[in-house]
């Protein structure tokens, strides 16, 4: 009995190693500088959370946001959140966090591509709406339809009159959407010029980040007032009541992914919902069986 209990704990002591592992393998992103960067880096972003602070922090809060994902299957909620902010803000980062221990039947994340030409010529929101949750799902957007506030508008992709007829319907869209019993949630993830530029350095001497630079990117560096003022008019125009903004400041990777997610469980009246008591079957076995032997070839080499 003693050596099952042994046996037991060890498992559990293994399972939890994997899982902080998990956590370990994505913070190789913000581990993988150059020396030279890296020692400009920390002088210049300060003192970084001590990572084991970190951790417990993520893994409470990551546990706080099954109890969100559950209440919301179990009441058929509708929930909906947007990512927005300049390039290499932190996006991408805490939306990884959040959705890291979630069920993708419940919690999906939409990134759409550049509009085709086809949908180029729809109603702006139309190829948006698909992607909107039914009951019971989360919906994060990496990137909305608030693309034609930003980067449509400063590249010239959308023209002045198709800008201001955004302003005028965006408004009332997501009022629709509020009184449709979605609760839409919408952040802003700032980040300073100098941030962006170190940032930017980064994903040029990393080839794990290469593909994160793309030629839109540095041309945004070209054009950053251009942001600046489209994002402050943007803010003028479609902070509404029902979906306010909320702005995340972004200069420091981890604090901004657990400040984001920690007001983000505030924000929704989740509680723990009652869960059936799960017991595992017996195996059932059958004497006259045998496994067949599989040929070897089918099995992937066992490498490492």
């Amino acid at each position: 009995m003693a050596e099952d209990q042994s046996e037991s704990e060890d498992w559990l002591e293994a399972e939890l190693r994997d899982t902080i592992d998990e956590d370990y393998e994505l913070e190789l992103e913000d581990a993988a500088l150059s020396l030279e960067i890296r020692k400009i880096y920390q002088r210049k972003q300060g003192p970084s959370m001590p990572r084991a602070e970190y951790f417990r922090n993520l893994l409470r809060l990551q546990a706080e946001l099954i109890k969100l994902q559950d209440w919301v299957a179990h009441t058929g909620e509708k929930v909906v959140v947007i990512f927005e902010g300049r390039d290499s803000a932190g996006k991408g980062g805490v939306i990884k966090r959040i959705t890291q221990r979630l069920n993708p039947r419940i919690v999906r994340v939409v990134a759409l591509p550049a509009p085709s030409d086809r949908e180029k010529t729809q109603w702006y929101f139309q190829r948006y709406v698909p992607h909107l949750p039914a009951g019971g799902e989360i919906v994060l957007f990496d990137r909305s339809w608030y693309n034609r506030a930003g980067v449509e508008r400063v590249m010239g992709f959308a023209s002045e009159d198709q800008v201001q007829q955004f302003f005028h319907d965006v408004p009332e869209f997501e009022r629709m959407l509020v009184r449709s019993g979605i609760r839409l949630v919408k952040y802003w993830f700032s980040i300073t010029d100098e941030e962006q530029q170190m940032r930017f350095l980064i994903r040029i001497h990393d080839p794990l980040k290469q593909w994160k630079l793309s030629p839109m990117d540095l041309e945004s560096r070209k054009r950053w007032e251009q942001y600046t003022k489209a994002k402050e008019d943007m803010f003028e125009r479609t902070n509404i009541p029902e979906a306010p903004w909320y702005i995340v400041p972004g200069n420091d990777k981890k604090r901004a992914r657990l400040n984001c997610i920690d007001h983000l469980l505030t924000l929704v009246p989740y509680e723990e919902v009652p869960q059936e008591e799960i017991t595992l079957p017996e195996r059932v076995f059958n004497p006259d069986y045998e496994r067949d032997v599989l040929p070897p070839e089918l099995y992937v080499p066992s490498k490492y």
